[in-house]
């Protein structure tokens, strides 16, 4: 694997407009903010932003589908 990681965003209450619920995000490696119970995802905005790690489930892709995904972007 290429060590991406991706979520499905699960809630985002008072981030409707950033956060689509159902909708895969990529996760920019941020460990200091992950110890603190936040996730980095660039957002409908364009920008990455810091937000709980319980708005997302962390998911695995199949290498075919994360290329796709990858090249997608």
């Amino acid at each position: 694997m290429s060590g991406h990681t991706f979520v499905i965003c699960i809630k985002n209450e008072d981030y409707e407009a950033s956060l689509e619920l159902r909708k895969l995000y990529e996760v920019l490696p941020d460990p200091k903010s992950e110890q603190l119970g936040m996730v980095r995802v660039v957002d409908e905005s364009g920008e990455d932003y810091l937000y709980p790690q319980e708005f997302f489930v962390r998911i695995s892709l199949p290498e075919m589908v994360e290329e796709q995904v990858l090249s997608a972007a």
